[in-house]
């Protein structure tokens, strides 16, 4: 018992120091197939798997950094925050592993991606809970945008791009 709450304090005290060093996200640049071709690519639809593994790589790191929140908030004894910090965690796991291979313009980026998008919206939903907490919101809006970018890989860019806006 003892040593749980030591990790969590850890894990709190870690998380912290990453929140405060956490600078705001620009916008995801919206790639183009021409504009692919133009710096030699081979495979046209790369700039849609790098902009895809960008979201990813953005909404682990803020999972991340609310999973040592929730870690926080369940040291000061808020215990309903357990469930969004394990959520947390599984989100940056899966947004990791989908980042990495769509950075590599991987076979399975297609699936990694389909699974991805579910995990976000499942870490959103929960985060939106406790949307009146600044970080739980800042999760929520990271994890609704992993998803949309992640749900657009299955589909043929639209005209200047992958359909994403860059918000």
């Amino acid at each position: 018992m003892i040593r749980t709450a030591m990790c969590v304090v850890a894990l709190a005290c870690g998380g912290l120091l990453a929140a405060r060093a956490e600078p705001a996200q620009p916008p995801i640049p919206n790639p183009t197939p021409a504009a692919s071709a133009a710096k030699g690519n081979v495979d046209p639809k790369m700039p849609m798997f790098l902009h895809c593994a960008k979201a990813c790589d953005d909404c682990a790191r803020i999972c991340d950094t609310c999973s040592a929140h929730c870690a926080k908030l369940v040291a000061d004894g808020k215990k309903e925050h357990l469930a969004t910090l394990r959520t947390c965690q599984d989100c940056a796991d899966a947004c990791s592993a989908t980042a990495r291979v769509a950075a590599r313009d991987g076979p399975m980026t297609d699936l990694m991606a389909a699974a991805c998008a579910d995990v976000c919206k499942r870490c959103g939903d929960a985060c939106e809970k406790h949307a009146t907490d600044s970080m739980m919101k800042q999760c929520a809006d990271e994890c609704r945008r992993c998803e949309k970018v992640c749900r657009g890989m299955g589909k043929p860019p639209a005209s200047g791009g992958t359909g994403d806006d860059g918000k």
